[in-house]
């Protein structure tokens, strides 16, 4: 009998590359001195998990092997010259709030980057990947689709974050969350699947062409 079924709920928001700018302890301090101001006048844009001790371990939250990665190849040919749109799951930080016999909520925070290749069509592409909630070594108990637009703005590659939120809820009290494993993976074809488990891949940047060297 399964533990539980599982209800997905998804805030996703892009994050353009180059977001994050290193501060001087000079500046983190005004920025500490500043915080209060700011947080009474800048809404959260997702509800900050409780501190108090769970009432067991969180859920495994993983990126499934076969599907980090997404590589385009035109025909099929495993060429840098066939190379459509890429992307890779860079990687993913989770954690999880539950009390009692609440639902156990898991929060993660997702990095993709992204990449064109010379037979990708244009400067606009939606990714597709997923987040299934598993019994762990299981059954899958449920599985939702998210889109991932991207503007790679005449640029060979992007980065992007995607915020979700998971909801599980518990059988009974005892139900621990170390009974689930939470994974996320593109939405690959076979063909993909496949070049992912033999372990071939193509950087982000695959036949692009090299820069030409100044003349001397």
């Amino acid at each position: 009998m399964r533990l539980a079924t599982v209800a997905l709920a998804a805030l996703a928001v892009l994050v353009p590359a180059g977001a994050a700018v290193a501060q001087s302890p000079t500046q983190r301090d005004r920025g500490q001195q500043q915080e209060p101001e700011q947080e009474r006048s800048r809404p959260a844009r997702i509800a900050p998990l409780r501190s108090v001790a769970n009432a067991g371990p969180c859920p495994f939250v993983k990126i499934l092997y076969d599907a980090a990665r997404y590589v385009e190849l035109d025909g099929g040919r495993a060429a840098a010259a066939n190379v459509g749109y890429t992307g890779e799951i860079e990687g993913v930080t989770a954690g999880c709030a539950y009390q009692s016999d609440e639902p156990i909520t898991v929060q993660m925070n997702i990095l993709f980057n992204l990449g064109r290749g010379p037979r990708a069509d244009g400067d606009q592409r939606t990714y597709r990947y997923w987040i299934a909630v598993t019994e762990r070594n299981e059954a899958v108990l449920a599985k939702e689709y998210f889109d991932l637009p991207v503007d790679f703005d005449g640029a060979a590659t992007a980065s992007a974050t995607q915020e979700q939120s998971v909801v599980i809820p518990r059988a009974t009290p005892e139900t621990s969350g170390g009974n689930f494993e939470v994974l996320i993976g593109f939405d690959v074809t076979p063909e993909m699947a496949e070049f992912n488990r033999t372990g071939s891949r193509f950087r982000m940047t695959a036949g692009q062409a090299a820069a030409t060297p100044p003349a001397q």
